[in-house]
């Protein structure tokens, strides 16, 4: 059941992501949608790279 769990350093980048993510955010209304197309942008299996251009237009 390894693959069940996180590790520490999976972990800390989950949550280094949300900081880059909220630190260029002028509102909440706009984190959201930020985070919103990430998990959309993952769901249908683009690249991370692909996901993160969209992001940060």
């Amino acid at each position: 059941m390894e693959g069940d769990y996180m590790t520490d350093k999976q972990f800390r980048t989950i949550f280094e992501m949300f900081d880059m993510i909220l630190d260029g955010c002028k509102d909440l209304d706009e984190a959201k949608e930020k985070v919103h197309k990430l998990i959309k942008g993952q769901s249908s299996e683009k690249t991370v790279d692909q996901t993160e251009k969209e992001v940060n237009r």
